[in-house]
C-alpha cells in the first residue's frame, strides 16, 4: 500500500510537471508593436516639413531612419529574447564598466557634437551611438545583479549606500562626461526605484521622494530670483521655465511654441498632418513630438498616448510580479521604472511643469541609438516572460 501511495503521488508530481505550460507576453508585444506603428505615423506627420527645408526636399529622411531603426530594433529584439536572461548576470558588471569607457570615448577624437552637445561617438557610414543609453541599460542588468547578491544586506542602511554609490557613480560619468542631466536623473531614479522594490520600509522612501520634490520646486524658485544674469544654460532653463514669456527670444521659444500646439488643438485636433507649430518649433521630432500629437489629435489623441504607455507598463508590472527569481523581477522593475521616468518627464517638460531637459518620448521621439536600446530591454522583458510557468 504504502509502495502504491509513493507511486499514486509520484505520477501526480509528472501530470503536474507536464501540465504546467510556458508562458510568452503576447500582450506586451502587440501593445509595443502599436506604439512602434502609431509613432511612425506620427513622426512622419511631425518631421515631414523640417525634413524637406533640411535635407533636400526629402521628406521621409527622418522616417525612413526610424523605420530602418525599428527594423534593426526587432530583430535584436527578438535575439535578446532567445538568450537566458540568467546569461546576463555574471557579465552585468563588466556591461558596467563597459558602459563606463563608452561614455569617456565622448572626450576623445571619436566625440561627436550634435546642436552644441557632445554626447555622441562617431560610427562608420555617418551613423553615430549615445553611449548614455547604454548606461541605462547596464544599470537595469547591474543593479539586480548587486541586490541579488548581497541578500539581506540590502535591507540594512550600509547595503543601500552600497548600492545608491554604484548607482551614483554611474549618473555621475553621464552628467559630467556627457553634460546629460536628464538621463543622469533616470538612471539614478532607476536605482532608486529597485532598492525601493526590495526594501521592506517604504515609508522612508515616500516622504524622502515628496521632500525632494519640494526642495527641488522651492529651490528653483529662489534661484529663479537670484539668478537672472547667470550666463550659466541650466541656470537659464530654471529661468525659462518660471517665466517663458518673458525669456521667450532667448530659449523659451521652443516651450512657448509647443505650448500654442497644445492649447490649438484642443480635444479632438485639427487633423492628422494639419500642424502649423511642427513647421517652426525646433527639432520638433525629438522631445517635442508630444506637442504636435496634441495639435494634431487633440488632447484624446495624447489621452489615447498615455493609455498605450500604461498598458505597457501593466505588462511589464505583471511579468516582474510573476517571474520566477528575484533577478529577473528586478530587472524588469527597472524596465518598467526606465520607461515609467521618461514617459513622465517628457510629458512634464512638454507641458512646462519642469524645465526643458532633452528627454524623449519612448518608442515615438525620432532617435536611433534611444529606439535600439528600448527594444533590447524589451528583448530582456520578453526573455523573463518566456520562463514564466503556468499550470494549467
Amino acid at each position: 500500500m504504502v509502495k502504491e501511495n509513493k507511486k499514486r503521488s509520484t505520477n501526480t508530481r509528472v501530470k503536474k510537471k507536464e501540465h504546467s505550460i510556458a508562458y510568452f507576453d503576447y500582450s506586451l508585444l502587440a501593445i509595443l508593436i502599436c506604439l512602434i506603428c502609431f509613432g511612425l505615423v506620427m513622426l512622419y506627420s511631425t518631421s515631414s516639413y523640417s525634413a524637406m527645408m533640411k535635407q533636400n526636399g526629402d521628406s521621409l529622411f527622418y522616417f525612413k531612419r526610424q523605420v530602418l531603426f525599428c527594423i534593426v530594433g526587432l530583430i535584436g529584439m527578438w535575439i535578446v529574447s532567445r538568450i537566458d536572461y540568467h546569461w546576463y548576470f555574471e557579465r552585468s558588471k563588466f556591461f558596467y564598466f563597459i558602459s563606463i569607457f563608452m561614455m569617456f570615448l565622448v572626450k576623445t577624437p571619436l566625440g561627436k557634437e550634435v546642436n552644441g552637445a557632445k554626447r555622441w561617438i562617431k560610427l562608420p557610414f555617418e551613423q553615430q551611438l549615445q553611449p548614455a543609453e547604454i548606461a541605462k541599460i547596464a544599470i537595469i542588468l547591474f543593479i539586480p545583479a548587486l541586490i541579488c547578491t548581497m541578500g539581506r544586506e540590502i535591507k540594512t542602511l550600509e547595503g543601500i549606500e552600497k548600492v545608491l554609490a554604484w548607482g551614483a557613480f554611474s549618473a555621475a560619468v553621464v552628467f559630467i562626461i556627457t553634460e546629460n542631466l536628464s538621463t543622469a536623473i533616470i538612471v539614478m531614479g532607476i536605482t532608486c526605484i529597485m532598492i525601493f522594490v526590495v526594501h521592506p520600509k517604504t515609508r522612508i522612501f515616500i516622504i524622502i521622494a515628496v521632500g525632494i520634490i519640494l526642495i527641488g520646486i522651492v529651490g528653483a524658485r529662489v534661484l529663479g530670483m537670484a539668478m537672472e544674469t547667470s550666463g550659466n544654460f541650466r541656470l537659464r532653463r530654471i529661468l525659462v521655465w518660471l517665466n517663458p514669456e518673458k525669456y521667450a527670444s532667448e530659449g523659451g521659444y521652443q516651450i512657448m511654441q509647443a505650448l500654442y500646439a497644445i492649447g490649438s488643438g484642443g480635444f479632438f485636433g485639427k487633423g492628422l498632418g494639419n500642424s502649423a507649430q511642427k513647421m517652426i518649433i525646433p527639432e520638433v521630432q525629438n522631445d517635442m513630438i508630444l506637442s504636435i500629437i496634441c495639435e494634431e489629435l487633440g488632447v484624446f489623441g495624447a489621452i489615447m498616448v498615455l493609455i498605450l504607455f500604461g498598458m505597457l507598463l501593466y505588462r511589464l508590472l505583471f511579468i516582474a510580479q510573476n517571474a520566477p527569481d528575484l533577478y529577473g523581477s528586478l530587472v524588469v522593475s527597472g524596465i518598467f521604472a526606465h520607461i515609467a521616468l521618461q514617459v513622465i518627464l517628457n510629458v512634464m517638460v512638454v507641458i512646462n511643469c519642469i524645465p526643458t531637459t532633452g528627454i524623449t518620448l519612448p518608442f515615438i521621439s525620432y532617435g536611433g541609438t534611444s529606439v535600439l536600446f528600448l527594444m533590447a530591454e524589451m528583448g530582456l522583458a520578453l526573455g523573463v516572460s518566456s520562463k514564466i510557468k503556468i499550470a494549467e
